[in-house]
């Protein structure tokens, strides 16, 4: 009698995907039609427009498509690289519901401008991506009009002055391609005189230092009219001569940076004393570092080369000491009676501001008198109403006997050229 073999089936578990695990399809063209659709119902009512934005975002996902809203209500559309709408096919999709179809005027575009405000006030995560879209969209300012972008730039300046976006986006534009063909300047122009006639020029200011751009502004300029003369003629013939100002600061800081950091090195080099000053001489001229300025400079680095004693009872020959030996150095730079007195300032600064140097004061000053490189003219002149307030009872007592003694001296001179 046959036994009948079961056939071997499959085994396991029959995993059935849940609705909401599945991962939805990225449709940037869908959420696109959705929104223009829905612009399009609110018509020109910027308010009927905010309340649409407003409860579209619990049916339509903004954490996903945020990036794609910004472009339609900046350009209209979906910009593809260069600045340009995405059509399909012939059907260019755009609405009018954008910064780019708003008029002109600062009134139109501060009314727009609440569109903004109202929307990532309540989706609060639409504001990173808000500074993410404007770091891609102002690297598309090629692709638009130049109406477009006046629009763009003004709205820019709203947007920074409201803290929509921070200031340190306006660096995208230092692009080769925006600054070669004068766009990154055109724009940053028209952001300044819109920000200085709607915030004032002292919040301009802030921002542009707190952007880390007033160290840049000469990066917007094309290459070929990259000249200080250029420069100050373009802001000033806008209305900006207090950005060339705040430019010729930030300039005058830099170069004396870098001749700080030449005399560093020329003195870590043991170069000789003569080769130092012909540095020095030649960078304050190239840029335009007055005496008065250099000769502090000088006295900071050279006051940094020491490593000083503790002791104050051996500071005080330590200090002279190494002071004597770049006392050619610092005579060729007090050719003026506003270096000198800068220097003794220096001083005077730095025994108050070093507890061990109190006493050392009137000894460094009197060395400086010995070798020249400061006049009692310019003493006397300190003591009376040339001295700083820090310890000013402390060293004005220590220089009492000497400023006696050259006042002195002078009497007996005029009397000696009296009798002759």
């Amino acid at each position: 009698m046959s036994q009948k073999v079961e056939k071997p089936v499959l085994s396991g578990q029959r995993i059935k995907t849940r609705k909401r695990d599945e991962k939805e399809k990225y449709d940037p063209t869908g959420f696109r039609d959705a929104i223009l659709l829905g612009l399009e119902k609110a018509g020109n009512d910027l308010d009927a427009i905010s309340k649409y934005l407003d409860t579209a975002g619990s049916k339509l996902d903004y954490r996903r498509y945020g990036e794609a809203l910004f472009d339609i209500l900046i350009a209209g559309g979906l910009l593809i690289p260069g600045g340009s709408i995405a059509q399909d096919g012939d059907k260019l999709c755009k609405t009018m519901a954008c910064v780019f179809e708003q008029p002109m005027d600062m009134e139109s575009m501060k009314n727009y401008e609440q569109v903004f405000i109202k929307l990532m006030r309540r989706y609060k995560y639409l504001e990173k991506m808000f500074e993410e879209e404007m770091n891609k969209i102002l690297v598309f300012i090629k692709g638009f009009t130049p109406q477009q972008r006046i629009k763009l730039a003004r709205m820019t300046a709203l947007w920074i002055s409201n803290g929509s976006v921070p200031p340190t986006v306006l660096s995208v534009l230092i692009n080769e391609h925006l600054v070669k063909d004068n766009l990154a300047l055109d724009f940053l122009l028209e952001i300044c005189v819109t920000w200085k006639n709607e915030k004032g020029l002292p919040s301009l200011m802030t921002a542009l230092k707190r952007g880390g751009i007033e160290g840049r502004l000469m990066e917007f300029v094309p290459p070929n009219k990259r000249t200080e003369e250029y420069f100050r003629s373009v802001f000033e013939s806008v209305g900006l001569a207090d950005i060339v100002k705040l430019h010729k600061a930030q300039a005058s800081q830099e170069a004396k940076r870098d001749l700080q950091q030449l005399l560093i090195d020329d003195l870590a080099d043991n170069r000789p004393i003569k080769d130092i000053v012909l540095d020095l001489k030649d960078m304050a001229s190239k840029y335009g570092i007055p005496e008065h300025d250099v000769i502090g400079l000088i006295w900071n680095v050279v006051m940094g080369q020491a490593e000083w004693n503790k002791k104050e009872e051996l500071v005080a020959e330590q200090a002279l000491k190494h002071l004597k030996i770049y006392t050619p150095l610092f005579g060729a730079f007090t050719n003026t009676a506003r270096s000198e007195l800068s220097l003794i300032l220096k001083v005077q600064e730095f025994c108050y501001e070093n507890m061990n140097f109190m006493k050392v004061f009137q000894k460094i000053v009197l060395l400086f008198y010995k070798k020249d490189v400061i006049s009692e003219e310019v003493i006397l002149k300190w003591y009376k109403e040339g001295h700083s307030l820090k310890g000013k009872m402390l060293f004005l007592d220590q220089m009492k006997k000497f400023i006696e003694w050259l006042q002195n001296a002078e009497e007996e001179s005029e009397s000696g050229e009296e009798d002759d």
